[in-house]
């Protein structure tokens, strides 16, 4: 390998230096004694190419960032293929806009779909030589500054300097290099790189396709990006059949989307509006009559302002978005910015009368529960006393006492004083969704938790497919959603104990006594007995099939089998059949003391409807790219959780709660369901001191499940006649499936359970006599005043 020499390199390199500065010398000589024997008009034409030709060689400078001094312009790559967020849209079953995940609400159109009236209205206000011009307007910029000469500064930016602007966000994300640091200097490098962009767009892209990409990008406020987005929120139309002065609003209020806003300032808006209208009598696009006709109407504005937190199925969008996580993490992309198309289970017209029927029963149960409670506090104990800071709890895990906390570390007096004080707040109201209010943080806390919460689920027990989802009473004041929270599931995990039976060999009409029952367990390390209580704290001794010990929610009974099976077995039943959550290993998981979903819960019962086989809920069918590629397909897979004969058997069980006496199912005979020749069964469900209530309702195509509780365990009915799942979840599965069946549109929802595929060696066929008289709503699960079935423990005798 050849040795450098250092001492050569640096004479060579001094050579070129000193010879590229005798000839930039020379030619300075010349060019100045050139200059001054050069007659006047031809010492302007040389100052003139000067200028030009400097210029031309700054913004090459400014483009290829010589030195860092000018900073990072957007590369030909770029220019040639645009990235631009595009809100990505969440589409129901049939195929109607659910809503959409966006950071800017844009939603992208085609030349040909945007009306010619935007066009003509956005070419005579703002660029009116758009045709003309290659993206810079020169004969405008003489017109600019002649005016700003004369004290009437007037902008000279194209339409495609605007679109580089908007597109590229140069002022925003791009740096101005070491010389930006410099006053004054950084808006001239910010413009010289707009102009170079509207340059190269220009070359890149016709003048029709330039058009389309400003329409596209270009911000109408309200986070209103884009003109088929902004059409649909100020006036609930599409581009192509938008008026000619809804279009002239638009366009106008584009020079300053706050002052010429139509919400915001109607009286500038109007004015403005009306300049766009005499452009276009300017241009002969419209009559004087026209005009004159047009400058008179009012602007009527539609509500339809988008955001993150409107529309339908909010639970459920949120939902997918969480779904969807890790998957835009693998795959690279961006929910809220790279304008997918997902395409979801949900049926548009289902999730409208879910969300109905929530809205009815909650009503109901609203009223009842603030009846019940009066004056007094609803967070109590087991003891019926109020429970001391319970407010206060809740409040120092708000945001404002936190923000508060680091304002006055040490001035708890000053905390409460503004926790206390009364001011502006929105809070939930039902007959107005919500409402503003003056009221202190302290307060609000107490008006929010005397509401009585929900979750509601509706799935297709055969393909998994979730077909409505409703989260709660109100997304925008509660956004945790109870679909997937975890509580506990009283009777209806029942399913498990019965269906862990019946793999052992029992039948639906083997039976058993209801007595008393107790089950040995070791408590903080002494051995004790674990004693279970039916709902009306009695034993009635009486000997009946599996069937009826189902149907009327008897916990000794349920209880006896899953000591003969083993807890082991009836938890690894549940976790076969749909359960994800870890279960305690306790007997009284038996009775649901131990928390699951109600997603869960719903397609575990989805498991029994579908012959056993079970699958994961399905929330989304595809996903396509902004181009209609698509880039994610669900994978259809279930197994065989219990065998067939389990699942025949443990539908006849749900059957029962409606068929047999006392059952706990059969206030569903109240609803009008049973004239569009579809079966039924059900189950209820409601944990110690009625903090939940839940019900799991099964046809043979449609399996919805509801629970209804307060926010906090501490805060329910004190009875159960108001408080057990058959009075409060029960009749939003009626609710529901009412207008499900009347809907002409859904009738492949109706239907009867089908014979069996299979012969079934176990007789199911067993019937009570009617025999007894009982309130059948009034017997569910562990309802039992006073009574936690965690601690139903008594001491082993001496």
């Amino acid at each position: 390998m050849k040795k450098i020499d250092f001492q050569e390199l640096t004479n060579k390199t001094k050579d070129i230096l000193s010879s590229t500065k005798d000839k930039l010398k020379k030619w300075a000589t010349n060019y100045k004694a050139y200059y001054k024997k050069s007659r006047w008009y031809k010492r302007i034409a040389i100052l003139l190419a000067t200028f030009i030709a400097a210029l031309f060689g700054f913004l090459f400078l400014v483009d290829i960032n010589f030195l860092w001094l000018f900073g990072k312009s957007p590369g030909l790559s770029e220019v040639n293929a645009p990235i631009q967020n595009v809100a990505s849209e969440l589409y129901s079953s049939d195929g109607k806009i659910l809503g959409k995940y966006f950071r800017e609400n844009r939603t992208p159109v085609k030349f040909e779909e945007i009306s010619p009236i935007l066009r003509e209205s956005l070419i005579s206000t703002e660029d009116e030589r758009f045709y003309r011009h290659f993206g810079i307007d020169v004969q405008g910029l003489f017109a600019a500054v002649k005016d700003m000469f004369k004290g009437n500064a007037r902008g000279a930016s194209t339409i495609t300097q605007q679109l580089a602007k908007n597109m590229f966000k140069v002022r925003s994300q791009y740096s101005t290099g070491l010389l930006g640091y410099i006053p004054g200097v950084k808006m001239i490098i910010m413009k010289s790189k707009e102009w170079i962009l509207a340059v190269k767009l220009e070359a890149f892209y016709s003048k029709d396709e330039i058009l389309t990409m400003y329409f596209n990008t270009v911000d109408f406020g309200s986070n209103t990006y884009g003109i088929k987005t902004a059409s649909k929120s100020y006036f609930n139309t599409t581009p192509q059949d938008i008026t000619i002065e809804q279009a002239a609003t638009l366009v106008g209020l584009l020079k300053a989307t706050t002052t010429y806003n139509p919400r915001i300032n109607p009286e500038n808006s109007m004015e403005r509006r009306n300049v766009v209208l005499s452009n276009l009598l300017k241009k002969d696009y419209i009559t004087k009559a026209e005009f004159d006709s047009l400058k008179q109407l009012p602007i009527i504005l539609a509500n339809n302002t988008e955001t993150n937190t409107n529309g339908m199925a909010l639970y459920f969008k949120d939902a997918v978005a969480s779904f969807l996580s890790d998957w835009c993490k693998e795959n690279d992309i961006d929910l809220y910015g790279d304008g997918l198309k997902i395409y979801t289970t949900v049926d548009y017209q289902m999730q409208q009368y879910a969300e109905e029927a929530v809205d009815k029963q909650m009503r109901i149960i609203q009223r009842n529960f603030n009846s019940h409670w009066g004056n007094e506090n609803p967070w109590q104990d087991e003891n019926h006393k109020e429970i001391p800071n319970f407010i206060e709890n809740i409040a120092k895990k708000t945001p404002a006492y936190k923000d508060l906390k680091l304002k006055f570390p040490d001035q708890p007096d000053s905390i409460d004083y503004y926790l206390n004080k009364p001011h502006r707040l929105k809070v939930f109201d039902y007959d107005t969704g919500t409402r503003d209010t003056t009221i202190s943080i302290m307060d609000s806390i107490r008006y929010m938790e005397h509401f009585m919460h929900t979750g509601f689920v509706a799935m297709e027990p055969q393909t998994g497919f979730v077909k409505a989802w409703v989260g709660d009473i109100n997304f925008g004041s509660w956004k945790y959603d109870k679909v997937t929270s975890e509580r506990q599931p009283g009777s209806t995990f029942k399913l498990f104990v019965y269906a862990a039976a019946f793999n052992n060999g029992l039948s639906p009409c083997d039976t058993r006594v209801d007595q008393y029952t107790d089950w040995d367990v070791i408590d903080k390390g002494k051995p004790t007995k674990w004693v279970p209580h039916n709902a009306d704290a009695t034993y009635t001794g009486d000997t009946m099939y599996l069937k009826a010990a189902f149907a009327r929610s008897i916990n000794t009974i349920a209880v006896q089998l899953a000591k003969e099976v083993g807890i082991d077995a009836v938890i690894k039943t549940a976790h076969a059949m749909g359960i994800k959550t870890p279960l305690n290993e306790t007997p009284s998981v038996s009775l649901g003391a131990s928390d699951v979903s109600l997603l869960e819960l719903v397609n575990s019962y989805c498991t029994v409807i579908n012959d056993g086989m079970t699958h994961d809920p399905v929330l989304i069918t595809r996903i396509e790219d902004r181009n209609g590629k698509v880039i994610y397909s669900y994978d259809p897979k279930q197994t065989q959780a219990i065998p067939y004969e389990t699942a025949f058997l443990m539908t006849e069980m749900l059957r029962s709660g409606l068929s047999e006496p006392g059952g706990t199912s059969q206030a569903l005979w109240g609803f009008n369901l049973f004239n569009f020749d579809t079966d039924f069964g059900g189950k209820t469900g409601t944990s110690s001191n009625h903090s939940d209530a839940w019900f799991i309702g099964v046809t043979p195509k449609l399996v919805g499940g509801a629970w209804v509780g307060g926010e906090h365990r501490s805060i329910h009915f004190r009875t159960g006649a108001l408080g057990q799942g058959s009075r409060t979840a029960l009749p939003i599965f009626g609710y529901f499936m009412e207008k499900v069946l009347a809907d002409k549109n859904l009738a492949a929802y109706r239907g009867h359970f089908p014979k069996p595929k299979q012969p079934i060696s176990r007789n199911y066929q067993c019937q009570t006599p009617k025999r007894i008289e009982v309130d059948s709503t009034a017997i569910d699960s562990l309802a039992i005043e006073g009574v936690d079935i965690d601690n139903l423990i008594l001491p082993v005798e001496e």
